[in-house]
């Protein structure tokens, strides 16, 4: 047998081979060369398992055991029929127990048509793409730069890293944000930056999720289930961005994963990813950072940001708490809106508001703080995103809201504040 030994987790180019020679006729190999691997259990076949898989049959080609690495890539094609690039690999681990694999994409002449050459790279740059993260992992005890803080009620957060082709899910717990989930997913066929309608674009922003659509509801091309995402935001809509129906969805049946850029602005998981988003997240309380590249950071090094803005929200609160309204009025924008309503429509509602608690305090519980920094591109300010429980006084029962703060010329001022629930 010939052996080809690649240094996939080495340094510089040949971190980027991949296998492709043989995906598409490797069928004809595979009665003759592979005994038939038992499959794994049903409930077991779950997405970030086969890339696991993927990525030890990686290792072993590496290693210049491409053997050992033939029964582990039948197994993952057995267990994963849809897996095109599963089975990609394998095609090229049968191709090479006949021949040398002398370049990427050794196909025969009669298989070297525009189609194939195209879903070969496609499949080329997943794979890329899968194998940078793997070797490119957030560091332990490290939280996406933009959670600056999280209610009791935020259970989880969900992170998108466009560049890196990522979707992480993070779990709140006692000892602060776990990674609980790391995943390949699809993004716009034009990139990311969404701003109009039809542009084929994915969102970059903070989001919440809204309500879940049954499956039964939906066209095959969107698989398991869709977790629809509350854009345009606030934010957007200030910058004249148009559009919706931006959802975390599943794939079309055939197909296990979708290519890098292959939407129409959503972000696509595999159906067993997304049926395990679906089991876990809470709508409307769970966010959704969509990032061209997500910075991982120590909780500790954002205290300063924190701190600095938690003063700007104390002095809000203080001049609330004390009826001072011109102190108060300071803190809005000349455009601000609350929903359809614009500030001078909304503001006598605050002054009888202020007028009934006759100076008594209000009570702010469940606050969650997360920092949007726009792109120098973008020519706008920060933004804070803040979801917070506001009980009036003399009334038990607290509201939810929201606001929108942006940095304007060094100061904070709120652009957006209603009730969500």
């Amino acid at each position: 047998m010939h052996r080809q030994v690649y240094r996939l987790f080495g340094a510089g180019a040949a971190t980027t081979l991949f296998f492709l020679g043989g995906f598409l006729h490797h069928t004809s190999f595979a009665k003759n060369k592979i005994a038939q691997p038992q499959p794994v259990a049903a409930s077991a076949r779950v997405s970030y398992e086969a890339e696991t898989q993927l990525i030890n049959i990686y290792k072993l080609i590496g290693a210049g055991r491409s053997r050992d690495a033939l029964p582990l890539a039948q197994h993952l094609t057995q267990n994963f029929p849809n897996f095109q690039l599963g089975h990609l690999i394998l095609g090229d681990l049968l191709l090479m127990q006949t021949k040398p694999v002398t370049q990427l994409g050794d196909l025969p002449v009669h298989l070297k048509k525009p189609g194939n050459a195209l879903l070969l790279e496609e499949l080329r740059e997943e794979s890329r793409q899968r194998m940078t993260s793997f070797q490119d992992r957030p560091p332990e005890g490290t939280i996406p730069s933009q959670v600056l803080g999280l209610s009791s009620q935020t259970k989880h957060v969900i992170a998108v890293d466009t560049e890196r082709s990522r979707l992480y899910l993070l779990e709140s717990t006692a000892n602060g944000l776990k990674l609980v989930m790391d995943t390949y997913i699809s993004v716009g066929k034009e990139g990311i930056g969404k701003y109009a309608e039809g542009d084929l674009k994915t969102p970059l922003g903070i989001y919440y999720l809204t309500a879940p659509i049954d499956p039964k509801l939906l066209a095959p091309l969107y698989g398991g289930g869709a977790l629809p995402i509350n854009y345009p935001n606030r934010y957007d809509q200030r910058l004249g961005r148009t559009g919706s129906g931006i959802w975390l969805h599943g794939t079309m049946p055939e197909r296990f994963s979708r290519p890098v850029k292959a939407t129409d602005g959503c972000v696509v998981l595999s159906n067993p990813d997304l049926q395990k988003l679906m089991s876990v997240v809470s709508t409307k309380t769970t966010p959704v950072i969509i990032a061209s590249k997500l910075q991982w950071v120590r909780p500790e090094q954002l205290t300063g940001e924190r701190l600095q803005f938690e003063a700007v929200m104390g002095e809000w609160r203080s001049a609330k708490n004390t009826g001072q309204l011109d102190r108060l009025r300071n803190f809005y924008t000349v455009d601000f809106r609350s929903y359809d309503t614009p500030f001078d429509a909304w503001w006598p509602r605050v002054q009888q508001e202020l007028h009934q608690a006759q100076q008594q305090p209000f009570e702010w519980r469940n606050t969650t703080l997360l920092a949007w920094h726009p792109s120098s591109n973008e020519k706008t300010g920060n933004v804070m995103i803040i979801t917070y429980d506001e009980a009036p006084p003399k009334r038990k029962q607290a509201v939810t809201k929201r606001q929108y703060w942006l940095q304007i010329g060094g100061q904070w001022k709120i652009f957006f504040e209603g009730v969500i629930s």
